[in-house]
């Protein structure tokens, strides 16, 4: 009992958290306060300056996310010297008020606008932000700036001692975990079938599949991006390619549940269903290195040979059993992949020079910039009206709202989960703060515990991580011994007003709608499937060796784009059903595209299609090309006259007679992206006609 109970766990924590990155990284933040508020006590500081360490730490932890251990030192590094100006500046402004708001205010700008810059625009622009804003927390002055630079210094050398010698990144042992995250999402998926059979094809049940599938996807991309890491590059590109085929494995599972579910099944059936289904899932190894696998099982045997028996005389469900077969397949060939040593090395590619990002632009980014500057200049007239000492948490909530979104709406949802995070963070923040008054150890435990909660919550929910940062002010505001709950109920005020002023610059001042910036992203995800087709119809007709698995994977990062930023479209809090049922219509035709060039990707090989056929095969993707440019056409210019209609295709084979089974699944891969794209360009408003008639 004891033992299925923490496996349970282990397996709910490996699938909410890939690779255990977010435990690391609140571990790292709770064990590089610890260290810095350590080195400080031989110092005798105040205890101000010795948060102030602690705030580095936090802040170093929580920013700096650069791809290699090079770049994070020298973002690091970066960082010391924007957060010794930061912190110069808030106490030379406290000094001549009011010229900390207006440095404060423009440096809303700054933050914002230089995360055109990446990883590391955002940790310098959150790094010059933050500890600009808690001196002024703390009540600062000139004549501290010198500890307070040392304490800075102590709090950054903490956290690079934690980040590269304590809790140092192993690509190998995160890849095992990214793999642990994929059995359990796996399963999770599996799972959510099961339920969707038994409950004969429930919205709940629905929602729950829907989810399971998106979160399979995304440590599937994880695997993709982190295998390069530990593997050579042709075992990487196979694993890559298998792990593919279990997503795509798991997807044909779900729409074969999902069309037999549609009709009424006969008695026992369903229950057959459920059964197959969990003992498959009952087989699975929760730990990717553990031996035998799946198919070195009787069971795995007679599910192949059940799973084959379509014929003529097929017996309801067979089609969910023969996917069930095909997952098993796949996933025996996906184990087995990752699971061999290979100890060839093989040269790598070259890297493409990334396109540098200009420094001076008028774009979206710059428009945010705007936006935000104008909303901290409101957020600092209308918090000095609620309080004249705290105006600073107005200030705070609106560049929060603006960092990391890119639309009007975005900026709406973030707002409005901060807020109610924080009027929940209200009740927990008087609860502990009551609790452990007095008690100066116990504050401090309750201080790394709220430290740790928001760390670990921030990539995925804003109302934890709001709840977290304001349960952790009570904490802070007791330990200062300022306490009251008055405080926090300003902290209220100040945060809900920080939110309207951002969305009032936001929608008023050169507004930047949600529609307009998913039409850009569309354009981009257009521009990948371009160069996927063009690309596969190389590889196929083997004039060149190309790696499509790369483009489907870029193609696939285009649309988890779009994805976030339609999310104020699709959102329970967007009362137009309307506008919801249009968000969702894109994104699932989107992401219908981008399965089938997977599907594409996982099947194709060099010269598939060489020979007679490959002229036809160029006919055939070069009008599926001319299709994607209408479309990008379309929505690069959305109040412009209309393209010419889209072109259906003719119904003519691409070869007269194909016997293999790889190459009919790429061509009908490919088929079902051409029609994909025609139900796109319907979504947004391009026709289609009919095709031309050869003679």
């Amino acid at each position: 009992m004891i033992t299925d109970v923490r496996n349970a766990f282990l397996d709910r924590l490996a699938a909410a958290d890939p690779g255990l990155v977010r435990l690391r990284l609140a571990a790292s933040a709770v064990l590089g306060i610890v260290i810095a508020v350590l080195a400080m006590q031989p110092l005798h500081f105040p205890l101000t300056t010795t948060l102030v360490a602690a705030i580095a730490a936090m802040m170093s932890a929580f920013t700096v996310n650069d791809a290699t251990s090079g770049g994070q030192a020298v973002t690091l590094l970066l960082a010391l010297l924007v957060g010794a100006a930061s912190i110069t500046a808030a106490c030379f402004g406290s000094a001549y008020a009011p010229l900390d708001s207006v440095v404060f205010v423009l440096l809303i700008f700054v933050a914002v606008y230089v995360q055109r810059f990446g990883a590391r625009g955002i940790a310098l622009g959150s790094m010059a932000f933050f500890l600009f804003f808690f001196p002024m927390f703390l009540q600062a002055h000139l004549a501290q700036v010198p500890h307070l630079l040392l304490a800075l210094a102590i709090g950054v050398a903490a956290n690079a001692v934690v980040r590269f010698l304590l809790l140092r990144r192993n690509a190998e042992s995160e890849l095992i975990r990214y793999r642990q995250a994929f059995r359990a999402r796996l399963g999770a998926a599996v799972r959510a079938t099961e339920a969707y059979i038994s409950s004969g094809g429930s919205d709940r049940s629905d929602r729950q599949i829907r989810t399971s599938v998106e979160r399979l996807h995304e440590v599937v991309l994880l695997i993709e991006d982190h295998a390069p890491d530990v593997v050579d590059d042709r075992r990487a590109d196979q694993l890559r390619r298998r792990v593919i085929e279990v997503e795509l494995a798991v997807q044909w599972l779900v729409i074969t549940v999902r069309r037999t579910c549609s009709h009424p099944l006969p008695e026992g059936v369903a229950d057959d269903l459920v059964a197959r289904l969990s003992r498959f899932r009952s087989l699975m190894e929760r730990d990717p290195r553990d031996l035998p696998l799946i198919s070195e099982t009787g069971e795995y045997s007679r599910m192949l040979v059940e799973g084959s028996r379509i014929d003529e005389r097929a017996h309801p469900g067979d089609g969910v059993r023969r996917a069930i077969a095909e997952l098993a397949v796949a996933d025996d060939r996906a184990q087995r992949i990752a699971s061999l040593r290979s100890t060839v090395d093989f040269p790598a590619d070259e890297d493409e020079e990334a396109e540098p990002t200009k420094a001076f632009a008028y774009d979206n980014q710059t428009r945010g910039a705007i936006q935000a500057v104008l909303g901290g200049g409101l957020a600092v007239l209308a918090g000095q009206l609620i309080s004249p000492q705290r105006w600073y948490w107005a200030v705070l909530t609106v560049f929060v709202v603006f960092i990391g979104t890119s639309s009007a709406g975005a900026r709406f949802v973030k707002g409005m989960r901060r807020t109610g995070g924080t009027l929940l963070g209200i009740v927990g923040g008087v609860a502990l703060a009551l609790l452990v008054s007095g008690n100066t150890p116990a504050i401090l435990a309750l201080l790394l515990v709220c430290v740790f909660g928001m760390v670990y919550t921030a990539r995925v929910s804003q109302f934890l991580m709001a709840f977290f940062v304001t349960s952790m002010l009570g904490l802070l505001y007791s330990l200062l011994g300022t306490f009251s709950i008055e405080v926090l109920w300003i902290r209220v005020a100040e945060t809900a007003v920080g939110a309207a002023c951002g969305l009032l610059a936001a929608v008023v001042v050169l507004p930047v709608r949600t529609r307009a910036v998913m039409l850009d992203d569309i354009a981009i995800a257009l521009d990948e499937l371009h160069e996927f087709v063009e690309s596969a119809a190389t590889l196929l007709s083997g004039r060149e060796n190309v790696n499509i698995i790369e483009m489907s994977r870029d193609l696939d990062r285009a649309v988890e784009q779009v994805r976030l930023t339609i999310e104020p479209l699709t959102h329970p809090i967007n009362l137009r059903s309307a506008r919801r049922d249009y968000g969702w219509h894109v994104l699932t035709t989107l992401e219908g595209i981008a399965f089938r060039a997977r599907h594409v990707a996982a099947r194709a090989q060099p010269g598939q299609l060489a020979g007679p056929v490959s002229e036809r095969l160029d006919q055939f993707a070069g009008r599926i090309i001319a299709n994607v440019d209408l479309v990008h056409e379309a929505v690069s210019n959305p109040n412009g006259s209309r393209p010419r209609k889209l072109v259906r295709d003719d119904g003519t084979p691409v070869a007269d007679r194909i016997d293999e089974a790889e190459t009919r699944a790429v061509l009908s891969s490919l088929s079902h992206l051409d029609e994909g794209l025609i139900a796109l360009g319907r979504v947004l408003g391009v026709g289609a006609q009919d095709p031309p008639r050869h003679s």
